[in-house]
């Protein structure tokens, strides 16, 4: 595989991106959607899930070799970083089963396939189009099953929230990929690239689902990375300081009309202790960190697993890294972060830069109660999304210069006379 140094503006033309682009972008997140979750209204084995999603991760590898069968790629500080990342994944599954060292090729084919569609990564917003259409997707699957089984959709052992009734999906997942829609069309909304009415057809219906899921890692990780994003085209963009200055506007009036309302939704009816100790999970991240290990253990991990620790989720990206793949995993998935973070500092103000900033902020604030910043997931597409964003476009190619004819000897020269050269 060969680093494409001599850019050309045909290969990173969006108009002459294959389709196939788009759709191994779309088996990746169908991927990465998980086999575990809630019961549907019909039930599907694990093994045909797994089987399903398997499927996605080696179609999306096919076809982006495909379209890549010259094996070009674009240098990229995220995808040579997540590709580090093996070694700690790797060394720590070997001794562990089979189980590991499936999550190990499943890792290394997805960071593969990332690596093969790098090459039309050149900071234009057609990846953000393929992110929204295939999690709004996933969202009108969720909808369909609300409206066909309301009783499966929202099960009493979640508390009522809103689950996948037709795909086994979790309240924080949906609210996750709910969040993530709403935040990139508000900013291709901001930045004049969709309608107001087609934004409104994306972020309505994707609003009410994540109020529905009462998810608060997703609505305060939506809330902050947005403000960030904008934040950073204020001083550029007027759309962007009119838009701010309306939703603060809004959010005050919100704030005092709906204030007892939102502080029922946010704590779902949980007591006051139950709330300090984040659902039970500071009790698991304490068993964690007080279990013995050996120097290996501590450097290297457990190997990879279902993200768990005595049967109870964890629930925390950097303890599950660490669990996982030791404190080298650690390190390596805080490298990645501060470098993406770095990167979109350096960039100039632009609506590319902002939505790389939101997938940032987002991601960083989720890995406090979600997992997935070690292992293929969601997350990882996110962070590469952004990491697509923040790619610099290839120059052009300059335009050749014409040669002209020289002088040849037989011609005689034409001889002015001195009076007419004065």
């Amino acid at each position: 595989m060969r680093t494409d140094t001599t850019p050309a503006a045909v290969e990173t033309d969006p108009d002459r991106t294959p389709k196939t682009v788009g759709t191994a972008w779309a088996l990746l997140a169908l991927n990465v959607l998980g086999s575990a979750g809630a019961k549907t209204i019909v039930t599907l084995p694990r093994s045909l899930i797994q089987m399903v999603t398997m499927g996605a991760l080696v179609g999306a590898f096919t076809l982006a070799l495909t379209a890549n069968l010259r094996l070009r790629i674009r240098p990229s500080a995220f995808v040579f970083l997540l590709t580090l990342l093996l070694v700690p994944s790797l060394v720590s599954s070997v001794d562990v089963g089979a189980g590991a060292l499936f999550r190990c090729a499943r890792l290394a084919l997805f960071v593969g396939t990332l690596w093969l569609l790098s090459r039309w990564w050149d900071g234009s917003l057609k990846f953000i189009r393929y992110h929204i259409r295939m999690y709004f997707a996933v969202l009108v699957l969720v909808a369909a099953g609300l409206v066909i089984s309301p009783g499966t959709a929202m099960p009493e052992y979640y508390g009522g929230r809103l689950v996948g009734a037709l795909w086994p999906l979790t309240p924080p997942q949906i609210g996750q990929y709910s969040a993530v829609v709403i935040g990139l069309s508000v900013l291709l909304l901001v930045g004049r690239r969709t309608t107001p009415a087609g934004a409104a057809v994306v972020i309505v219906p994707s609003f009410v689902l994540l109020a529905m899921t009462h998810t608060r890692t997703a609505t305060l990780g939506m809330i902050i990375g947005l403000v960030l994003a904008i934040g950073s085209l204020i001083l550029t963009s007027a759309a962007a300081r009119k838009f701010f200055g309306w939703t603060v506007l809004c959010a005050a009036v919100g704030a005092v009309v709906f204030g007892s309302a939102l502080r029922t939704w946010f704590l779902r009816g949980q007591s006051q202790e139950n709330f300090s100790n984040l659902t039970g999970r500071a009790k698991v991240w304490d068993s964690l960190l007080s279990a013995p290990r050996t120097t290996g253990d501590t450097v290297f991990g457990l190997g990879l697993g279902d993200k768990s620790w005595d049967g109870l989720p964890i629930d925390n990206s950097w303890l599950a890294v660490y669990n996982e793949q030791g404190l080298l995993g650690v390190a390596i998935v805080a490298a990645f972060l501060l470098s993406l973070g770095g990167i979109a500092l350096l960039r100039p103000p632009s609506l590319s830069r902002a939505c790389a900033i939101f997938l940032i902020s987002y991601c960083a604030i989720s890995s406090y109660t979600e997992v997935g910043l070690g292992d293929a997931s969601a997350y990882l597409l996110h962070l590469a999304l952004a990491a697509s964003l923040l790619a610099a476009p290839a120059p052009a190619e300059p335009l050749p210069t014409p040669e002209f004819p020289r002088q040849r000897s037989d011609i005689p020269r034409i001889r002015v006379p001195r009076w007419a050269r004065r």
